[in-house]
């Protein structure tokens, strides 16, 4: 077996009050993708920011690097050849490929920049990970995952020896994910070692190579992922059996609490469904199927061309989203970061924030802010010191949680959930599931777009499934499977 490119040795890293990592072995071969699993908070960011310079480990720790003990900063892990590329993208969208690639190290001809040198460099490396975009495309005209690969052939122009791909595919479509495990194949092929983070097992499982697993800090397993089944996997993350992941309870139906009839804009046409009290309505479909931008009309956030929206049997016309709120709706978006949560402000501010719009009074005391802060804390069960931390301190599945308390803050009847589990762990799922079967306990109305099968499979009482902009199929709780989904989402009939 061949020596580890990079090794630590009883690397452990303590906060203020937190033990973040303690004693982790792990260690990484050339040309190996090596996956890093374990739920939100089990230490893998700490980790990863130590692998890249950033984090220094607690005395006694040892980082090994070709053999050799190192104290790594991020300019000389990026000089010995590691190159971490995080879940947001950092480009520029306003310059060329080329130009990214290069940005800040740039091949120079005397005092002037070579650009004919770096734009060959640069059509090589992209020819030899079969991307279907050029040099001298602008990033800023790219999807999601060619921004990725982008990254990506900047390591491998530089001829780094590892990579870390921190979540690299959180919002990506299908077929962008498929894209980028090619390219991490011919990257391992090329003998370059790949560190990759992810919460979507299937990935792990697609990849192959060896799995570490993180649990609460400490390290829990290493093993060939082709020796492990998912159960095991999730098992060994969440120390408790998966099999409740993807149960519920369900509930008598009550009225109709939201109602489209032939409701027309912001790309979507002639939609119409009725949603109830007690129920959770799926929305399915293919990603740019338009279910996003239907749950954007229902709350006033795009302008309405045609048809009805009813509140409990109340026709409206939401023109702009507070109104929405004030008539008892809520949305948790799918984009958390940009557009559920101000994260530089503190739980309390977000918990309070939402529920503005029914307030008369103009000024709101700090203490206000803070109680309500620590309320849902308590009540959600979120892992933070106290309603003043910052929202961009805390883990994904946390985060979400604040969303939600933003939410039940307002005493809202009717929750519109866009990916409620996007980028968090296996473990806060079943969190967020228990939440959305108690909010249907109380005869609350929940309509939901995923993404993820399983999850709309069975949490849904009903699914609707879109393509194009339309209703393309509706589907009653004895006829959904991930079969009838799939068939209407491409065109088809239920079988």
């Amino acid at each position: 077996m061949a020596e580890p490119v990079l090794r630590l040795i009883d690397v452990s890293k303590t906060f203020p009050g937190v033990r973040a990592l303690s004693g982790i072995d792990f260690d990484l071969l050339p040309g190996e993708v090596h996956c890093i699993c374990g739920e939100n908070g089990a230490g893998k960011s700490t980790l990863i920011k130590i692998l890249s310079g950033a984090y220094q480990p607690d005395a006694g720790g040892v980082i090994e690097f070709e053999g050799k003990p190192r104290v790594l900063n991020p300019r000389q892990a990026i000089a010995l050849g590691i190159q971490t590329i995080y879940q947001e993208h950092n480009i520029f969208p306003h310059l060329s490929v080329t130009e990214n690639i290069f940005a800040g190290l740039e091949i120079m001809k005397g005092l002037k920049v070579d650009f004919a040198a770096m734009r060959e460099k640069a059509r090589e490396t992209l020819e030899y990970l079969h991307c279907a975009f050029g040099p001298d495309t602008l990033v800023g005209e790219l999807k999601s995952g060619e921004r990725k690969l982008v990254e990506i052939a900047k390591a491998l122009v530089f001829q780094r020896k590892v990579i870390i791909l921190d979540e690299p595919t959180a919002s990506f479509s299908a077929s962008e994910i498929d894209m980028l495990l090619e390219v991490v194949r011919k990257v391992v092929d090329a003998g370059i070692a790949v560190v990759y983070i992810s919460h979507h097992l299937d990935e792990v499982f697609r990849l192959g190579g060896r799995v570490t697993v993180l649990r609460d800090g400490e390290h829990v397993l290493t093993a060939d992922s082709r020796e492990l089944t998912e159960a095991e996997l999730v098992r060994s993350m969440v120390g408790r059996d998966v099999s409740a992941f993807y149960s519920r309870d369900f509930f008598p139906r009550g009225e109709v609490a939201l109602e489209a009839r032939n409701l027309s804009g912001n790309g979507v046409r002639d939609v119409s469904f009725k949603a109830y009290r007690g129920q959770c309505l799926g929305f399915a479909g293919m990603v740019g199927s338009g279910r996003s931008e239907l749950m954007t009309l229902l709350m006033g956030g795009a302008k309405k061309e045609a048809g009805q929206v009813l509140v409990f049997g109340e026709e409206v016309d939401f023109r702009q989203p507070s109104a929405a709120i004030r008539r008892k709706l809520c949305f948790i978006t799918e984009d958390r970061q940009y557009t559920g949560l101000f994260l530089k402000h503190s739980i309390g501010r977000n918990s309070f924030v939402a529920n503005l719009v029914n307030m008369k009074r103009q000024l709101i005391s700090p203490r206000e802010d803070y109680a309500v802060g620590e309320r849902y804390i308590r009540e959600l069960g979120t892992k933070a010191t106290s309603a003043d931390t910052l929202a961009v301190e805390l883990s994904g599945g946390n985060q979400q949680k604040v969303v939600l308390a933003k939410w039940f803050n307002t005493q809202g009847e009717i929750y519109i959930f866009d990916e409620p589990t996007r980028g968090i762990d296996v473990g806060a799922k079943m969190e967020i599931y228990h939440i959305m079967m108690d909010l249907m306990a109380q005869g609350k109305c929940i309509v939901m777009v995923s993404s993820d099968m399983p999850e709309i499979v069975s949490m849904s009482d009903r699914v609707i499934v879109m393509k194009g902009g339309r209703v393309a199929g509706e589907l009653e709780r004895e006829d959904i499977s991930e079969e009838n989904i799939l068939s209407y989402s491409i065109g088809g009939v239920a079988v």
